[in-house]
Formats: structure tokens, C-alpha cells, sequence
């Protein structure tokens, strides 16, 4: 057996002689317990409260998103539309118009979104899962689904004949305009949907046919904003993002879910860095109880340091002897704060102790990452406490 490492292992199964020793080693090991539990709680809190922020945009986008690289729309041929077909990693893909316009009901008016969407969106996208009320709309037709903020804002219901729902899109051309009321082209539509994802996106879409947004927009049949895909489980996204450029002379921009929305993973992803230093940093205190028990064992036990550099020890092999003997309470203490840790967590999970709302428990996620994590955090800030402490080891304490 490594003999410094079977002498670190019996300093830190026995007790010392002096009490205050042992009472020292008992709050430094506590404190990497603590810190550990601690660390990892947190680090499973912020990560389902990061899911379920993004779950909101997930109800939304899609897997891939093509819009164009020079312009508001393009064009896809029906030859373009087969070669998409033909790609594997693609499950099924939708083509849509969005643009912002101007929607007035009953003397109010607000300037969103319209989203024109063809049949096939349902298949991209489970926004049907979140209607509020009433049902989709059906295709060639002037029906639109509505958000629950625009609803309320609009204080308007579902199929409601008595007021008119209008939609105003500014006509495309150059020159002055000479009469305003040429200047738009605009029609009645019928909302017989509303859907409610989150506050923000509740106000951001209505959603209305592919047709109805190019008749108004004044764009030709085959004339696009955006593509949307779903891909198939375990596709390989480069592959596809090659094909698609392949198949669009390279004119379109292609995002994923995260590049829709980078602003909003980049503030997830900082506040996730932040919370962990902060964290890192209340364990890093708690580490100064471990150098400060390890050197009063150094202290202690320097008489049986002097026997053994007699015995012929090298001073190296003493100070790892330090160097374990944290390293492995940092390890040990470390397990089991985690152990405490998943439990907390597993608990949450299932019995919803902690709620935010009556009806809305804490979001905590259990991740291996999160374990790794910890433990690393733990372990390599150990071995350096360990590192500073063992260093107090030299011949001229011996001496």
C-alpha cells in the first residue's frame, strides 16, 4: 500500500488526543458537506428554472428556422420543396409569412405580428396544445388565432359579428403617398382561436393562413418569409443546415432554437455563471476551516512527523501525507453533500414540497452534469487547500 496515503487514512479515522482538534476537523468537514448540498441545490433550482423559462419559446419555435439572408422573403420552387422532402433528418417543415402590421377592433389598435402560416404548421409546431379557447384555423379562409394578451387588450371574444376585426398592412411601392386611405391594403378577419403561452408571446402573434398574409402583403404564390422544420429524433442539425444551403445556393440563414433566441440564453447562461461563483466562492470560505484543521494536525502530530523523517521519510512523502488526507476529506465530504443533495432534489421532484404558486411547484432538475460540476468544484478547491496547508510541512518545523 502507498505508505502516505495509509497514514493520511488513519489520521482521518482517528481522533486526536486534543479536543479541540477534533471539533475543528468535524466543522471543516461539515463545511464541505454544507457546501457541496448547498452548491448543487442551487445549481438543479437555476436548471429548471432555465427549462421553464425556455419551455415558453419552445412552445413557439422550431427545430430550424430559414429565413433569408438579403431581404424580407424569397421565393421556393416545387422542385427546392422536393429536395427537402428527400432529406432524412428532416420529420416535416412548414412555410410562413411574418410581418408586423396593424390590427384594429372597436376603436383600439395595436401594431404585432401576423404569422401566415400553411397546413402543414401543425406538424411542425404543438401550438394547438396551447389553445386557450376555441379551435385552429381552417385553410383559404380570413380566420386568425389570436394571443390572450391581444384578446384582453382588445377586450374581444371569439366569433363576435358585432365588431370588426381589422387588419391594416402597409402596400409596398415607391413614391408619395396622396391618399391614406390608399395607402394600406386591409381586410376583415374572424378569430376563432386564442392561444396563451406566456405574457410576452401571448401579445407577439396572430396567427392567420399562408394565403390571407400573401394576399395582403401583395407577395406571388411561391414567395415566402421563413421555412420552419421539425427534425427527426437524433438527426444530425449540420447535416441538415449543409443541405439546406445546398439546396438555396447558400442565400439562406438558418437559426436553431438557442440562435432565435440569444439574448435570451446568453442572460440564462451568465446568470448560471454568476450564481456558480457566487456559490464557488462561499465554498472556497468554507475550505479555510479545512487548511486551518490541517495545519493544527500538522502541529499535532509533529512529533510523529519527526519519528518518521528519522526513520528516513522524505519531507515530500510527509506533506502528502497532508496532501491525501484533505484531498480525501474533500472527496468524502463531497459525496456525501451530494447524496443529501439528490435527495433534496428527487424529493422536490416528486412530492412538490417548495411551490412558487398554489398550483406551481419550484422547478428543480437532477442533471449528471450538475453532479460533475460539484464534485470537481469540491475536489480540486480541496487539493489546493490541501496543497497550501501541506506546505507548512518543512525540516525546519521538524527541527
Amino acid at each position: 500500500m502507498n505508505f502516505p496515503l495509509y497514514i493520511a487514512k488513519r489520521y482521518i479515522l482517528s481522533n486526536s488526543k486534543n479536543n479541540a482538534i477534533n471539533i475543528i476537523n468535524r466543522i471543516a468537514s461539515l463545511g464541505i458537506i454544507v457546501g457541496a448540498l448547498s452548491l448543487f441545490v442551487v445549481l438543479s433550482v437555476f436548471s429548471g428554472l432555465k427549462n421553464f423559462s425556455l419551455s415558453f419559446t419552445n412552445e413557439i419555435d422550431p427545430d430550424l428556422k430559414a429565413s433569408s439572408t438579403l431581404g424580407k422573403s424569397f421565393f421556393i420552387s416545387p422542385s427546392q420543396e422536393k429536395q427537402i422532402k428527400e432529406i432524412d433528418g428532416i420529420a416535416s417543415y412548414s412555410k410562413i409569412i411574418e410581418e408586423r402590421v396593424l390590427f384594429t377592433f372597436n376603436g383600439k389598435q395595436e401594431v404585432t405580428y401576423l404569422k401566415g402560416v400553411d397546413s402543414n404548421f401543425r406538424k411542425v409546431n404543438a401550438i394547438e396544445k396551447k389553445l386557450f379557447n376555441g379551435q385552429w384555423i381552417k385553410p383559404v379562409t380570413y380566420q386568425v388565432v389570436v394571443g390572450y394578451g391581444i384578446a384582453q387588450k382588445f377586450s374581444m371574444g371569439l366569433l363576435d359579428f358585432n365588431h370588426r376585426l381589422e387588419v391594416l398592412v402597409p402596400k409596398p411601392g415607391k413614391g408619395a403617398i396622396e391618399n391614406p386611405e390608399q395607402a394600406f391594403n386591409k381586410t376583415d378577419i374572424i378569430p376563432v382561436g386564442i392561444y396563451a403561452i406566456s405574457e410576452d408571446l401571448d401579445s407577439k402573434y396572430v396567427f392567420s393562413d399562408l394565403g390571407l398574409a400573401q394576399e395582403l402583403l401583395e407577395y406571388k404564390p411561391n414567395q415566402v418569409s421563413g421555412v420552419e422544420f421539425k427534425l427527426k429524433k437524433g438527426a444530425d442539425e449540420a447535416v441538415v443546415k449543409d443541405k439546406l444551403q445546398a439546396i438555396f445556393n447558400n442565400k439562406l440563414t438558418l437559426k436553431n432554437r438557442a440562435q432565435l433566441n440569444e439574448s435570451l440564453y446568453k442572460m440564462l447562461n451568465t446568470e448560471n455563471i454568476a450564481v456558480y461563483l457566487i456559490f464557488t466562492l462561499v465554498i472556497v470560505v468554507a475550505l479555510f476551516n479545512l487548511i486551518g484543521a490541517l495545519i493544527m494536525m500538522i502541529l499535532d502530530k509533529k512529533g510523529n512527523l519527526k519519528t518518521l523523517f528519522n526513520l528516513g521519510t522524505e519531507i515530500k512523502d510527509l506533506r502528502k501525507i497532508f496532501l491525501l488526507q484533505g484531498t480525501l476529506l474533500s472527496v468524502i465530504g463531497g459525496i456525501i453533500g451530494l447524496v443529501l443533495g439528490i435527495i433534496i432534489v428527487l424529493l422536490q421532484q416528486q412530492f412538490q414540497w417548495i411551490m412558487i404558486t398554489p398550483t406551481l411547484a419550484y422547478p428543480v432538475v437532477f442533471s449528471l452534469e450538475n453532479v460533475l460540476i460539484v464534485m470537481g468544484t469540491i475536489v480540486s478547491l480541496g487539493f489546493m487547500a490541501s496543497l497550501i496547508a501541506s506546505s507548512r510541512v518543512s525540516k525546519k518545523l521538524l527541527d
